[in-house]
């Protein structure tokens, strides 16, 4: 689709930077920095949508199933995610959050929370308003 479709250009251009360069400043704000971003990712999705198979994280996550297996393992060895049979299918396997994930992801979003929330507590009435009116509309664009 041609990038005029979108609107103005030059919006859509500012949009993308800043949430690009907010969202790398949020992962800093992480509890646990031995673990990539992309295993921070597959134990948030494990805390939003449940367990799930390896294959369907791979598929969330959208990366390759045998790159999953492999960040699964990688979890397993941490104590952060175990193995169990699959209810349905003795061939697969669920991974499910430890209770030391859950933990350390709920310590993870008060740190960040916090770490947001105080540069909004830098910004005037009229911006925080203007934040409270985008945020549906960031929620929107993030799982479409």
């Amino acid at each position: 689709m041609p990038e005029h479709s979108y609107g103005d250009p030059a919006a859509v251009n500012a949009l993308r930077s800043s949430v690009m360069r907010l969202a790398r400043r949020l992962k800093h704000q992480r509890v646990d920095e031995s673990l990539s971003p992309t295993e921070m990712s597959v134990l948030d999705t494990l805390a939003r949508c449940g367990s799930a198979t390896p294959g369907e994280l791979a598929r969330r996550e959208h990366v390759q199933p045998p790159s999953m297996t492999r960040i699964v393992a990688l979890l397993e060895a941490k104590g952060l995610v175990r193995m169990e049979p699959h209810p349905e299918d003795r061939r697969q396997k669920v991974v499910t959050p430890t209770e030391q994930a859950e933990s350390m992801l709920e310590e993870s979003r008060r740190r960040r929370n916090a770490w947001l929330a105080a540069l909004v507590e830098g910004l005037d009435d009229e911006e925080r308003a203007a934040l409270r009116a985008a945020a549906p509309v960031l929620e929107k664009l993030a799982h479409l």
